[in-house]
């Protein structure tokens, strides 16, 4: 899935569930998008801060957030 694609999810998840902050959105599209997902985005949280090992889940979400927050820019 491309940064872009994944931005897409994080904008309908959250018009599904406007209620939730950001990181109960990401929570919910790294659980929409399957294991084979989880595994990717952790994989590429892990490369981008230089570590080996984290909780795979846990991983994954920082990935969706660190791509949201990144294409987002830099707040006013």
């Amino acid at each position: 899935m491309t940064d872009e694609e994944l931005l897409v999810e994080v904008a309908l998840t959250r018009l599904d569930h406007p209620d939730l902050d950001l990181e109960e959105i990401a929570e919910l599209v790294v659980r929409k998008a399957g294991p084979d997902a989880v595994l990717e985005f952790a994989s590429r949280n892990l490369a981008e801060r230089r570590e080996l090992r984290a909780p795979m889940f846990a991983a994954a979400v920082e990935h969706v957030l660190r791509v949201v927050l990144t294409l987002r820019g830099p707040s006013d």
